[in-house]
């Protein structure tokens, strides 16, 4: 596999029972670097995966989005590839080299991973979450005629490519974003299929009913935002 210089961020924001699993198993021979970046986190995460060997960096301003803006920010000078990863176990960090591969053979700008084509564990995604991702794909395809699947968090994407998406969301509609930028931008995007499984410990968002409100929210209101921009500005 031909080797680029590659950077995996994870956000985190209490995931002390998960995240030493997450870093044992991403793959040492392929990634670069590991950026766990605390999220306001009040247990042990930081020093769980300080001792696990990944750079820490400390984002107290929660969200989502800004703990991903914070890894960006902290980036190796030399990297090339970024993967995002979920530091909840969920996601199968072995699948890493999937997404590396894709990247080179195919050469891509982005690569999802979709839930939706992959393995899901028994109650892995909520129902309020297979339908909310459906809803905001149905969307996408009406609007730019490309059909997602999903709105996973697992991805990897070319650094001088994710420079320019200019993402900003601090919060739930940063994976939207990007993929609605991407294909603004006429970014070539692949889908593969990754595992899913149940997260260790409790979800900050889909395990709670106003959680789940607002990332839904949040999220249609980024597509609805960021697809009216676009079209102002094509008209202007």
């Amino acid at each position: 596999m031909e080797s680029s210089f590659t950077s995996v961020i994870i956000p985190a924001y209490n995931e002390a029972p998960a995240i030493s699993h997450v870093i044992e198993n991403i793959p040492s021979q392929l990634v670069n670097e590991v950026i766990v970046v605390d999220n306001g986190s009040t247990d042990q995460t930081a020093k769980i995966a300080q001792k696990q060997g990944a750079r820490v960096i400390f984002q107290p301003e929660r969200g989502y989005g800004n703990a991903c803006l914070a890894g960006i920010a902290n980036l190796n000078k030399k990297t090339e590839i970024v993967i995002f990863l979920d530091g909840d176990y969920s996601d199968n960090p072995h699948q890493i080299a999937d997404f590396i591969k894709t990247i080179h053979q195919q050469n891509v700008d982005l690569v999802l991973g979709s839930r939706v084509k992959g393995v899901q564990e028994a109650r892995s995604l909520t129902v309020q979450q297979k339908f909310g991702n459906w809803l905001a794909v149905k969307l996408i395809k009406i609007f730019y005629g490309h059909e997602y699947t999903d709105l996973g968090p697992f991805r990897a994407i070319n650094r001088e490519k994710l420079r320019q998406l200019n993402l900003n969301d601090p919060t739930y509609g940063w994976t939207v974003e990007m993929q609605i930028k991407a294909l603004q931008r006429g970014f070539t995007v692949v889908e593969i299929p990754v595992d899913y499984r149940r997260r260790l410990g409790k979800s900050k968002i889909s395990g709670t009913l106003s959680g789940t409100i607002k990332a839904g929210i949040k999220i249609l209101w980024t597509i609805a935002k960021l697809t009216l921009q676009h079209w102002l500005n094509k008209s202007g």
